[in-house]
């Protein structure tokens, strides 16, 4: 059988050799070499540092090696513009190598590189899915010569997008793309952790008519290193966290900016060198952080989940994390920075403040010993997309026919849910309310969408997601350190407030807002921002079940410490009713009662909303684990004759119930394009991403 390698341009085998010093290939890139060079749609999944971006891109080279594209000929697409930067410099090197150019486009990519590019495109192109938007419909851009003979298209981190508005996002983009090319384009996503690969396949797919194929080769036992270390407040938790990060290259993964922030400050105060690595943080900031972290040795970058993916920090000795990651994908990610030397084990060292958080911990771990992933749930009614793409297809080329959008966005697969009556209703109500206008049998935008997208903030409609207004902090000496939100800048007075911003304390000097700056000096202690997001967090019934059963379970878990331990044994004790096998989970204390269902954020939510509306006045909170319902004339027997509604089908087929249910809904905004939907849309969306009917009836039945 001819090796892989072997049917390789032979300018690629050379260059393979003598250039990069490669021996042979792993068995991910001999695998998905095969299924590539076969003409194949595929997911490539493999470890972090596994050699994914290598299994896609040596079959892409090659073909353009030996056919050279009229125009771009791959397209690299990447969720963040610090992973498209930092593979920069890899894909230049494997392009060069054989003759071929690459181009980095994104939104700081300078001016005069963007006409060099549309004036001689490079045959590979490097960019974000709001890029792509942009570049359709750009009147300088010529999107039907650019992408005439585009070939394939890999998709990194391709978990990241599945399921999101952006991922639905993104394929509507590819498949307006696809059209322009000449050719079934090839497909290819790229993942690390995924726990149903053949759903993203499927997704990933689209309208293309190739065979699709899942890379995933059997991985090679490693060892793994974990610790799981409690402590009742953040002072002691980031001393022991500075003394076990001492003379290594370490990375800190925390839940949230605010935290981030106050750990990289406690830990610098300890001694340690520590970089902050988050979004609001500036980009100059980020690759400095990333820049002398390559060249420490006793170096700690404090991070949220901008450093999860799939970017390069070289060498790392440790993974620290503060409190426990919401999903065993998250957990798998992060560790898997680690472990990439010969002889090393991947390792992390959990920091919990809290018992539920060591549970958490406790849980994820065990559920990851067991080979689970979260599977990603595929939406197929995506409307916040779907009015997205409306408007922007009726920006570009002077309006849109609706027989072109609804043949376009038809085919989708975020939007294949979605039939032609309800796409007609949702058309006929932005014409009502001019977010469109029909002329001359074209929609085009109208007033509506363009005072609130168009002329000088059209470039608000080129991404899924609204761009917060914020303000840029930056030293006297003009130096940018990042940037507040402005509910943050609101409360903060010159010459009087500090706060913390890349892990040091800033004293504001003055505020310009006309021209949103901020102007800072150091400060001796620093007030924590805060940067907005309502939306409830919520765990997945999996984990929360995990939960259970590590309660109700007397099994030991050797990497516990001590007082992790202590704590555990504590939880075990205080819950040992709630989680024995004949108890029901439902008991009275006081005037409330409470149902442990450890069924997760979303079905306790749908619960919560079906109780509500067939018990009466009752007020009830949910969280991932239980409810709690309080009332004034609230007893079991009562409790538990509602309950009983909710184990019959009537209940959960009652249109003119989750009518009300869903008209109590709180109004969240989940999407920057609610104030351009109809009623009708705007609550199934609110409702899909606070309610699980489906599951909830389930967990309902089975009681």
């Amino acid at each position: 059988m001819v090796s892989v390698f072997a049917r390789f341009a032979p300018r690629l085998q050379e260059a393979i050799v003598a250039r990069l010093g490669w021996a042979s290939l792993r068995p991910v890139q001999e695998q998905a070499g095969e299924a590539l060079l076969s003409g194949n749609n595929a997911v490539i999944l493999a470890p972090t540092a596994g050699g994914k971006t290598e299994a896609s891109m040596f079959p892409t080279l090659s073909g353009m090696v030996t056919d050279q594209p009229d125009g771009v000929g791959a397209l690299y697409i990447a969720p963040i513009k610090a992973l498209l930067n930092n593979q920069a410099e890899r894909l230049g090197l494997y392009t060069e190598m054989v003759g071929l150019r690459r181009q980095v486009w994104h939104g700081d990519t300078p001016e005069n590189e963007r006409r060099h590019f549309l004036k001689e495109p490079a045959e590979l192109l490097m960019t974000t899915p709001e890029s792509l938007e942009v570049m359709l419909v750009s009147q300088r851009v010529d999107a039907a010569l650019l992408f005439g003979d585009l070939r394939v298209i890999v998709i990194d981190e391709i978990h990241a997008l599945a399921g999101s508005d952006r991922g639905a996002h993104l394929i509507s983009v590819l498949e307006r793309i696809a059209r322009l090319s000449r050719h079934d384009v090839q497909r290819v996503g790229l993942s690390a952790t995924v726990g149903n690969p053949e759903a993203i396949l499927g997704w990933l797919q689209g309208t293309s008519k190739r065979e699709g194929q899942i890379v995933d080769p059997p991985k090679q036992p490693a060892r793994r290193q974990l610790l799981v270390i409690h402590r009742p407040n953040l002072q002691s938790l980031v001393r022991d966290a500075a003394d076990l990060s001492r003379g290594c290259k370490s990375l800190f993964f925390c839940q949230a900016r605010s935290a981030a922030e106050a750990v990289a400050e406690k830990m610098r105060r300890a001694g340690t060198t520590v970089f902050v690595h988050h979004s609001a943080v500036s980009k100059e900031e980020r690759l400095l952080a990333e820049e002398r972290f390559h060249q420490g040795a006793d170096t700690c970058i404090v991070c949220t989940s901008t450093l999860e993916l799939g970017i390069d920090v070289g060498d790392l000795d440790r993974v620290l994390q503060s409190d426990a990651p919401d999903t065993v994908g998250s957990f798998l990610q992060r560790m898997g920075r680690t472990g990439r030397r010969e002889g090393q084990a991947a390792n992390t060292t959990f920091f919990c403040e809290t018992a539920d958080s060591v549970l958490q911990v406790i849980a994820l771990i065990e559920l990851a010993k067991a080979g689970w992933v979260e599977s990603i749930d595929i939406n197929n009614r995506c409307w916040p997309v779907l009015i997205h793409q409306l408007l922007a297809m009726a920006l570009s080329a002077d309006g849109v026919p609706v027989e072109a959008a609804w043949g376009h966005l038809s085919q989708v697969p975020d939007f294949r849910g979605i039939d032609r009556a309800e796409f007609d209703r949702l058309v006929e109500w932005m014409i009502e309310d001019k977010s469109l206008v029909l002329a001359s049998g074209r929609l085009v935008l109208g007033p509506t969408a363009e005072r609130r997208f168009g002329r000088r903030n059209f470039m608000e409609l080129f991404a899924v997601f609204s761009s917060p207004v914020n303000y840029t902090v930056q030293t006297v000496s003009g130096h940018v350190l990042g940037t507040l939100s402005q509910d943050f800048v609101d409360q903060l007075a010159e010459g009087v407030s500090c706060f913390l911003l890349a892990g040091r304390p800033w004293a504001i000097l003055r505020v310009e807002h006309d021209d949103r700056r901020i102007q800072v000096e150091p400060a001796p202690r620093g007030k924590q921002p805060t940067w907005g997001g309502f939306l409830p967090q919520f765990l997945g019934q999996t984990l929360c079940q995990k939960i259970r059963d590590v309660l109700a379970s007397d099994e030991s878990f050797a990497y516990l410490s001590p007082q992790a331990a202590e704590v555990l044994s504590e939880q075990r004790e205080k819950h040992a009713a709630i989680v024995s096998e004949d108890f029901d989970g439902i008991v009275q204390i006081g005037n409330e009662i409470h149902w442990w269902t450890f069924a997760g954020g979303r079905n306790n939510s749908t619960l919560r909303y079906m109780l509500r509306a067939l018990g009466g006045d009752w007020t009830i909170t949910a969280d991932n684990l239980l409810l709690t319902v309080r009332g004034a004339d609230l007893t079991i027997a009562h409790f538990r004759q509602v309950l009983s509604m909710l184990k019959t089908r009537e209940a959960w087929e009652d249109t003119e119930l989750w009518k009300s249910v869903a008209a109590s809904l709180p109004a969240y905004r989940l999407s920057k394009f609610q104030p351009l939907m109809p009623d009708w849309v705007e609550q199934e969306v609110v409702a899909d991403y606070l309610l699980n009917r489906q599951a909830a009836e389930k967990l309902c039945q089975s009681l």
